[in-house]
C-alpha cells in the first residue's frame, strides 16, 4: 500500500511536470524531431463553433503566462466570446449591416475584449448555460443573426434603446452572464483585477504582423478579411522579416498566435500535417512569395480560415523545419493530441497574420516599424 500511493504521488507530479511544460508523447509526430518547444496548456475542443480566434489566443495568453512565471491557467474562451458578440453587435447595428457579424474573429479580438472586461477561469465561465455539455452555437448564432437582421428592417425611428439589452440577454441565457466577482484560490476577484494582477496579462504589450506587397512595409494597415470587423491594424513586413520574427519568437521562448488558411488538400488534421503539394525545397519557397503571396489572397486560395497556436519548431528527417501548432479540435481528433505540424514553405505561403510579444520581434525589424 506504501508503494502504491508513493507510486501515485510520483505519478501525480508527473503530469503536473508534463502538464506545465508542454510536452507529451501524444504531440510527438513519428516523423519529426522537435528543436524547440515553447510550454503550453492541454488541448482543449471549440465544439461546433466558429471561435478558433478565442481558442488559439487564449492558449497563447495561457502559455505567455506559463512563460513569465505566473502559474498554470484554464482561462474560459467563452466569457471573451460573450462579450465580442456584443460589441460585434453594435459595431453591425451602427454600420447598417455592412460590417460583417458572424462567428468569426481575430486574434485582437480577445485583447480588445480584454481591456473592458478582463479574464475570468474556466471553472467560473463555461460558457454551457444551454444544457449541453460541449459547445454548440448554431441554434444561438442563428436566434443573434435573425434578430440583428430584423432590427434593420424594422422602420421604426427613433430605434429604441433596448435592442442591445435583448441581444445580450440571449448571450446571458446561451452562455451565462458576466459574472460581477468571483473567488480564485481563496481570494476574491473582479475579472479585471484577475486578468492585470493574477494572470499578469497586459494587452498593450502584443503586436499583430501580416505581410501582403500591395501595402507599405512596416506602417500599419487594415487588413482586408471579414473576420477583421472591428478594423484593428496591422504591421505589414516582408515575408521573410514575418518568418523571421516567427522563428525568433519560438527560438527564444516566446509563442505565435497564427492565422492562416488551412483549405490545401495537404492541410490534414488528422494525419497531423499540414504541407504544400509543390517542391518543399528544404522548407523555402525559392521564386515570388511576395507575389505569390499576394496572388492567392486576392484568388482566394489562400483565406482567413483558421486560428491555431503556434508552440515549437521541428523538422523531419530530410532537415525540413516545421511548425509544431496547437489546434483546438480536441485533443482526441488525431494521434498527436491535437496537435500537428506545418511545413515551413506552407506556413510562408498560407499566413494570414500573426501576434507576438513586442519583445519577441528582433530589434532590427522594430526599428523598421518604428517600435521601441
Amino acid at each position: 500500500m506504501k508503494n502504491k500511493k508513493k507510486y501515485l504521488i510520483h505519478f501525480v507530479i508527473l503530469l503536473i511536470f508534463s502538464f506545465q511544460i508542454g510536452i507529451l508523447k501524444s504531440q510527438i509526430h513519428p516523423d519529426f524531431t522537435i528543436i524547440k518547444q515553447v510550454k503550453a496548456s492541454p488541448v482543449k475542443s471549440q465544439g461546433r463553433t466558429g471561435t478558433c480566434w478565442s481558442y488559439a489566443t487564449t492558449s497563447f495568453i495561457e502559455s505567455e503566462a506559463l512563460r513569465q512565471g505566473k502559474g498554470v491557467f484554464d482561462l474560459s474562451e467563452m466569457y471573451v466570446v460573450r462579450n465580442a458578440y456584443s460589441s460585434k453587435a453594435k459595431k453591425y447595428v451602427r454600420l447598417q449591416g455592412t460590417n460583417n457579424f458572424s462567428e468569426g474573429g481575430q486574434a485582437h479580438d480577445v485583447l480588445n475584449e480584454i481591456r473592458i472586461h478582463g479574464l475570468v477561469p474556466e471553472d467560473i465561465y463555461k460558457g454551457l448555460n444551454y444544457g449541453k455539455k460541449h459547445h454548440d452555437h448554431t441554434e444561438m448564432v442563428a436566434i443573434l443573426d435573425g434578430m440583428l437582421k430584423g432590427l434593420l428592417k424594422s422602420k421604426m425611428r427613433p430605434r429604441s434603446n433596448v435592442w442591445l439589452p435583448s441581444f445580450n440577454a440571449v448571450l446571458d441565457n446561451y452562455l451565462g452572464e458576466n459574472p460581477k466577482e468571483f473567488e480564485y484560490k481563496g481570494k476574491k476577484y473582479t475579472s479585471q483585477n484577475f486578468a492585470k494582477n493574477v494572470v499578469g496579462f497586459n494587452p498593450d504589450d502584443y503586436i499583430e504582423l501580416s505581410s501582403y506587397k500591395d501595402y507599405p512595409y512596416y506602417k500599419p494597415f487594415d487588413l482586408e478579411v471579414p473576420d477583421n470587423w472591428s478594423h484593428d491594424l496591422y504591421y505589414n513586413i516582408p515575408i521573410n522579416e514575418l518568418i523571421q520574427v516567427m522563428d525568433n519568437a519560438l527560438n527564444n521562448g516566446y509563442s505565435v498566435d497564427w492565422d492562416g488558411d488551412m483549405s490545401e488538400i495537404d492541410f490534414s488534421h488528422k494525419a497531423g500535417t499540414a504541407v504544400l503539394s509543390m517542391d518543399e525545397s528544404d522548407g523555402v519557397i525559392i521564386n515570388g512569395l511576395d507575389k505569390m503571396r499576394l496572388q492567392t489572397f486576392d484568388d482566394l486560395s489562400t483565406t482567413d480560415d483558421h486560428l491555431m497556436h503556434l508552440t515549437g519548431l521541428a523538422k523531419d528527417k530530410n532537415g525540413t523545419i516545421f511548425y509544431l501548432t496547437k489546434n483546438s479540435w480536441g485533443a482526441n481528433r488525431n494521434n498527436f493530441g491535437g496537435y500537428l505540424y506545418m511545413s515551413k514553405s506552407y506556413v510562408q505561403l498560407k499566413t494570414i497574420a500573426i501576434m507576438v510579444h513586442k519583445e519577441a520581434i528582433p530589434k532590427d525589424i522594430k526599428k523598421k516599424m518604428g517600435i521601441k
